[in-house]
């Protein structure tokens, strides 16, 4: 029987009171930490912890595939993601912890650990890469973040951030521009490269309640210079801040899944 949680982490019970704090205010005194507001947002995707059923939907210009595919997530830096269907793909796996990242495919029985060499490449052959599925919230740390805009428009304020990787940063993006909405959900990504250039972006196509908050329910990831190109996540059904089991996030649930 799934436990859910009854309280909140000291940290986000922080954020929650600043950030209703702000959006309490006059219009003119508004102006919010971008940083802030880019974990908020980024800690209402994820909970305290999450569990999710969401299909993966990759297009090409002559072909298109789905997965189906199962995540938890616990904290900022520790999830698992499954792939449920289709049959040929069930069992493959992904698990992070910090900055670790290991795969498991059942068709080699084995578990392999990601080098840093092969975190731009692909994931599971999306538009997704073992980047953007490994990072969790080190943008907020390791970037500068500054509001450059904010709009109104159907009854929400739209607040977009450029986040510039410090100097020392171990990034590979020049940029990155966040639009969130005043909901806390994230409705557009962008990655820029080194020269200046919009390389891909993730989009929300769908915001909706599910599981008792308002999220990004369909989400599309493509590259600039290939429109017809692009994957699509869609959330099917999602579950915050329930309890999870520390043996969940180990090699062996990886190899061997137990849940």
């Amino acid at each position: 029987m799934i436990k859910h949680y009854r309280f909140y982490s000291l940290r986000q019970s922080f954020l929650l009171f600043y950030l209703l704090g702000f959006f309490t205010l006059p219009q003119a005194a508004q102006s919010p930490d971008p940083k802030v507001l880019i974990r908020a947002a980024m800690e209402h995707w994820r909970g305290v912890t999450s569990y999710s059923v969401m299909t993966m939907t990759v297009h090409r210009s002559d072909w298109q595939r789905q997965m189906s595919m199962q995540a938890w997530t616990r904290g900022d830096k520790t999830s698992l993601v499954r792939i449920t269907e289709p049959k040929r793909d069930a069992g493959n796996g992904t698990l992070i912890i910090d900055r670790n990242m290991w795969t498991f495919s059942p068709k080699i029985n084995r578990i392999i650990k990601v080098p840093s060499s092969m975190m731009n490449q692909s994931w599971m052959g999306s538009d997704f890469s073992n980047r953007d599925i490994s990072k969790s919230t080190d943008v907020i740390d390791q970037y500068e973040h500054q509001l450059i805009r904010s709009v109104e428009k159907e009854g929400h304020f739209y607040y977009t951030i450029e986040s510039v990787p410090h100097e020392n940063a171990a990034v590979v993006w020049g940029k990155e521009i966040f639009t969130i909405r005043d909901d806390f959900v994230m409705t557009r990504q962008q990655f820029w490269d080194q020269d200046n250039i919009l390389v891909k972006e993730m989009n929300a196509l769908e915001i909706q309640p599910m599981g008792g908050r308002t999220i990004a329910s369909r989400m599309r990831m493509n590259k600039i210079e290939s429109p017809d190109e692009w994957t699509e996540i869609s959330v099917d059904q999602v579950e915050f801040d329930i309890e999870l089991s520390d043996s969940l996030f180990t090699l062996s649930n990886l190899r061997n899944p137990r849940q």
